[in-house]
């Protein structure tokens, strides 16, 4: 794929923070994968709901993130789950769910990322991505 001019991006979900050796299988994806081969997306409510910090993992593999996929998860929902999945309903407005957004996107910012997506799969995403526009704009994003 490289020789193409294409990169491959992983895109975690959850279940990869399983416990594995002295870390995880999501410390085994980076270390046995090449920087110039395999870059990752963070999508930011399947790093919190497994019970992860998204800013530590910014920090700790800063040169290998480079797309995030913003969503935030609905405050009161239970984390440490590694199941890969939660309720669609628990996608929220970018800002008003459990994440620290101007923690993340200021890091973010730091290690590298390049390109970001809102991502609301959530029954109320009409109403709600205009917001997340909103809040984004608010954290100096155009």
């Amino acid at each position: 794929m490289a020789k193409e001019g294409i990169t491959f991006f992983y895109h975690p979900h959850g279940y990869e923070f399983v416990p594995h050796g002295e870390g995880t299988l999501f410390d085994v994806l980076f270390a046995e994968t090449k920087p110039e081969f395999v870059s990752y997306q963070m999508d930011v409510l399947w790093i919190i709901f497994p019970g992860q910090d998204p800013v530590k993992l910014l920090e700790k593999y800063s040169n290998r993130w480079k797309l995030m996929h913003l969503k935030d998860l609905k405050k009161g929902v239970a984390t440490g789950s590694l199941s890969g999945k939660t309720d669609l309903e628990n996608d929220v407005v970018l800002g008003s769910g459990q994440t620290n957004y101007p923690s993340v996107l200021e890091t973010a910012k730091k290690v590298g990322v390049k390109h970001y997506f809102i991502e609301d799969e959530s029954p109320s995403v009409m109403e709600q991505v205009p917001q997340s526009l909103k809040y984004m704009k608010s954290q100096g994003f155009e």
